[in-house]
Parts: structure tokens; sequence; C-alpha cells
């Protein structure tokens, strides 16, 4: 189906499938005997197979990325399903997400998020030497857990609010914790987290179904990261007038 046609799901029967097959493999198996037939083959997304990418974003049997296992759907293996079982594949239900054909999903409000963030001021050339700017452990650890975030979008899919406040809170914080993220550090969380809204996402009632489905298992902190840095950004902006830069 297209974006424009009404939805509905359709039976497949899939067999002699080993154990050790892929999920997406699987869907592979499955549109070369469509093909065979004649028949459309089922639209879906993928790119790394190896979660690093965040492309392959379904639901399984009413999971985010499949039921009991951390990861990418691009990760999930027939052998999580008893031989026979019935497995439902639905793409995000998420409503910044408009369907584009069958499982494809269009995530672009996620990179919409990101661009209002913008760039930062720092130099960035060639590699700086190791101790040139020092930075604590605790902060460059933190920086690095929000960091792999892959921007798959499980979170919002995963949230009864479709909240994306783990993704945004992930992005935020990856600056914030980081020096390099200073200069810009108030305007770029008041950005995101408008943007965040804007693209029509929900608001979070710490349900925490986004850790719980998260393929990076990014934290929760980092959305009480990003609560203190916009309210610490909104008390300045609305005492000063503006959004000014710094910390």
């Amino acid at each position: 189906m297209n974006s424009k046609a009404k939805g509905k799901l359709i039976d497949y029967e899939v067999t002699n499938i080993s154990p050790n097959t892929s999920f997406l493999e699987m869907l592979d198996i499955l549109n070369e005997k469509l093909l065979r037939r004649g028949e459309e083959p089922i639209a879906f997304d993928s790119d790394c197979r190896e979660g690093i990418c965040g492309t392959c974003s379904l639901t399984v049997n009413g999971e985010a990325h499949g039921p009991d296992h951390h990861g990418a759907v691009c990760e999930l293996y027939m052998r999580k399903f008893s031989d026979g079982a019935r497995i439902t594949i639905e793409p995000f239900r998420v409503g910044a997400f408009p369907i584009v054909k069958d499982l494809v999903i269009d995530r672009s409000a996620l990179d919409r998020i990101v661009q209002a963030g913008g760039f930062i001021s720092a130099r960035a050339g060639s590699a700086p030497e190791a101790n040139s700017i020092l930075v604590p452990k605790r902060d460059v650890d933190q920086a690095m857990e929000a960091a792999a975030c892959i921007g798959c979008g499980a979170c919002a899919a995963a949230c009864p609010n479709a909240s994306a406040m783990l993704f945004t809170g992930a992005k935020v914080s990856h600056l914030a914790f980081l020096p390099q993220g200073a200069p810009e550090r108030r305007r770029r969380v008041l950005s995101m987290v408008r943007a965040m809204g804007a693209e029509g996402f929900g608001n979070c009632t710490n349900i925490y179904e986004c850790v719980a489905v998260c393929p990076a298992e990014i934290s929760g902190s980092v959305m009480a990261k990003m609560y203190r840095e916009y309210a610490a950004a909104a008390l300045l902006e609305a005492v000063g007038g503006t959004s000014a830069e710094g910390c």
C-alpha cells in the first residue's frame, strides 16, 4: 500500500526458515517468493543490518524492534519465535512518522530536531591533542552514552504518547556534557525541544517504555538532563528577553 491507501494486514506464509535466519533475511526470502509469483514485494527499510543505522524500524508482535532483545530489528533472529508462530509486523505507529509505503516510514522529523540544534562553533579541523581540553571522565562517559543513539525512533513508537523525549534528550545531552557544546548550549536546547513539539511528538509521562526498547540502551537520565538544561535556558531567556548563548 502507499501513504494514501487505507491500511490493512495481509497474511503471508513463509516455510523452511532456519532458526539462524535474521528477521530481515526472512522478509527477503518472502519477497523473493512473492516476485516469483508475480506479486509486488513488501517494502521495508534497511541499510547496515548491523544495528548501527537505525533504518530498520519495525514493530514486531506489538514491540518496537521485536520481542525480548536489545538491538535493532536487523539483529533479531527467527530463533526468537516458535515454529509455526504467527508474527504480526507493522510500521512504527507515530503521527510524526508518516507511512510512505507498506512498512516504510518517513522519520525525517527526527532529522529536523537535530537540525534545529545547529552546529557548534568549536574548531572542527584535525583532531586536537588528547589533553588539550580536559574533560572529567564521568562527563565523557555520559556524553558517549548519549551519542550512542542511532535515531531509529523506537522510543516514540513504544511510548503511549508518541514522545521523542529520549531521542531529543540524548542529542541535547551529548553536547551539553562537553565543553565544545557550551557556546550554543542554551540556544540549542530551546530550539530542539521546541522543534520536537512542532513536529507533533507527545509529552513524556515517565512510563519508560522508550528505555525498554532502545536498541542502544540509552539511559532515561538523558531526559532529566534535558529538562534541567531547558528549564535553565527558558528562565534565562525570560529574564533576559533573549536566548543568550553560553552556559
